[in-house]
């Protein structure tokens, strides 16, 4: 109890004098029980904007929630935007409403640093979305967080259309998510914070970080971050008095034997980060600590954050822009990863020992963690990937106007087009279609295609005047690669963008089509030996007469091109 005291006391000596009042955060007058509501957080803003020049609050139009709000954003050390020696970071917070630590932890932070308790340096600029998932943030509840002490209510998991914000960033769903990717660009991003509050596991420390995967990463940057700053990240936390671990990444079995990273593909807001060389974390705060215990932590992280990056701000700078240099001439790109189970790093894991005893409300063994046998012991981490699918980036893709829906996503991410002048028949690469297996139950509004298999082959396709070319010189080439190719586990075919292609818009009446494939096949040699050939090949095709005709109609110039044809084309 004397802890949570001084603690308490620490938050009011916090508190800041403008105009004779003191201006605390709700976190604070209520002793570390309550979160912010979406008012109290945009009021504080408003607030601090209007006294410190160093401090602004943007709420533009063009940056709006589902819940038909604006999405602010706040920015500290603004006048420094634009200098190519500046880092800037950008804090994401409540993405999912349910975990606030960030929200209070960064109202502390930004007046902190308007008031000169906390020095933020001028090669940094600081950008914070105060709130992101306003939709979930009104939606107040007492509940919907069964596994996490505290605060007393807390906005919701789902936005207004109940999706799950942070499984969005590829497929753009929300138009919260294509503010915040807007924002990416807009503030040249360097680093990128998302904070969160963990569930799973039980043990003893009360921060993990979450980094995105850093060979998926790659280059420079990848090298830098996993060798350089997550390791003087751990070790000033030390100083702060946290121990960090690896985000437990382990909710099937008790971690006392180690785990392996999470892998964070681009439908995750790290992972996303990780498509334009930015260096992005998760802090995950330990769900069954207090909260005020949890925002204190998520403050020091971010001061962390700040002063390592300022230090280090040559380095990052120099390690992204040689990145993106490497990449224009990148050839092969991994579409998908797996771990490496020969490398791991040993780390220092702070748990409880875990047993099963009887249920009191089935009878039957359960899982407990016994705080009365607490343990630190080094454990394995596995945390380095190798890629298991490659593909060769094209020139050019070329998508017809058409497909809006794609062009408006890729429009988001600042991609450039050359737009046809004229209409124009051109031979193009082309991927087919040929296997997929799609999802049984709804993923965040989609049913995802998996396992994808394709033909590639060249043929004529007619453009016209508006047509879209896209070329992969440009900033956005891993981007492009990782969401235009058809068999990229996050890319758009994937998330069901292009579903108009798997069916046939004509047909035939086989009582009709006999005829017309007898004469085919008189006519036509060639076709003639292609279908003898599939009934050596197929005895039970041999004996099926509609799949004979079926098979003669495929081959025939009546089935349509469009059919399974996947419509991204290439320039090779």
């Amino acid at each position: 109890m004397y802890k949570y005291f001084i603690f308490i006391l620490c938050f009011v000596y916090w508190s800041v004098q403008i105009n004779g009042q003191t201006i605390l955060t709700p976190f604070e007058r209520s002793n570390g029980k309550q979160t912010a509501t979406y008012d109290e957080i945009i009021d504080f803003y408003k607030q601090l904007s209007n006294k410190f020049s160093s401090v602004q609050i943007m709420q533009d139009a063009p940056l709006s929630a589902d819940a038909q709000y604006p999405l602010s954003t706040v920015i500290f050390n603004g006048k420094h935007l634009g200098n190519d020696t500046v880092v800037t970071i950008l804090i994401n917070n409540g993405i999912h409403a349910g975990e606030p630590d960030g929200i209070d932890a960064c109202m502390m932070l930004m007046r902190d640093a308007a008031t000169g308790k906390v020095k933020i340096p001028d090669n940094i600029v600081l950008v914070v979305i105060p709130v992101f998932n306003i939709g979930g943030v009104l939606n107040r509840t007492n509940y919907s967080r069964a596994n996490q002490a505290g605060p007393e209510s807390y906005g919701f998991r789902g936005n207004w259309q109940n999706l799950d914000l942070n499984r969005d960033f590829i497929k753009l769903d929300a138009p919260e998510t294509h503010s915040l990717e807007s924002i990416f660009h807009i503030f040249k991003t360097d680093i990128f914070i998302d904070n969160h509050v963990s569930d799973g596991a039980d043990y003893q420390h009360i921060m993990t970080l979450l980094a995105t995967q850093h060979d998926k990463l790659g280059g420079e940057t990848g090298a830098f971050m996993n060798d350089v700053f997550v390791p003087l990240v751990y070790k000033d936390m030390k100083k702060r008095g946290y121990d960090l671990v690896p985000y437990v990444n382990d909710f099937r079995t008790t971690p006392d034997n180690g785990w392996t990273e999470f892998y964070d593909p681009p439908r995750f807001s790290s992972g996303y980060a990780a498509l334009s060389h930015i260096m992005a974390f998760v802090p995950e705060t330990h769900m069954l600590k207090p909260f005020d215990q949890r925002v204190k932590a998520t403050y020091e992280l971010m001061c962390s954050f700040i002063n390592i990056a300022s230090v280090h701000a040559k380095e990052i700078k120099s390690a992204r822009k040689n990145d993106i240099k490497t990449t224009l001439g990148q050839l092969e790109f991994p579409l998908s990863w797996k771990v490496d189970t020969s490398k791991f790093a040993m780390i220092n894991f702070k748990g409880y020992e875990a047993g099963y005893k009887a249920s009191n409300v089935s009878g039957m063994l359960r899982l407990y963690y016994d705080h009365k046998k607490p343990f630190t012991k080094q454990v394995p981490f596995y945390n380095y990937f190798v890629p298991d699918k490659m593909v060769t980036a094209p020139q050019y893709y070329v998508i017809q106007q058409g497909w809006k829906e794609v062009i408006s996503r890729l429009s988001v991410n600042h991609v450039k087009f050359v737009q046809m002048q004229n209409d124009t028949t051109i031979t193009l690469s082309v991927y087919r279609i040929e296997k997929y297996e799609t999802q049984n139950h709804p993923y965040e509004k989609h049913y995802q295609h998996y396992n994808v298999s394709v033909t590639k082959h060249t043929e004529t396709i007619h453009l016209i005047k508006g047509d879209y070319l896209i070329p992969t010189q440009q900033e956005a080439k891993r981007y492009l690669v990782e969401t235009l190719e058809p068999t990229g586990p996050d890319g758009f075919f994937a998330w069901n963008f292009f579903d108009a292609i798997l069916q046939e818009k004509e047909y035939y009446s086989d009582y009709v089509f006999e005829d017309v494939a007898a004469q085919m096949l008189e006519k036509n040699a060639d076709l003639r030996k292609l279908l003898d050939d599939q009934k050596l090949k197929d005895t039970v095709f041999a004996k099926d007469g509609r799949a004979q005709l079926d098979f003669v109609y495929r081959h025939s110039p009546y089935y349509e091109p469009e059919h399974m044809r996947y419509p991204i084309f290439r320039i090779d």
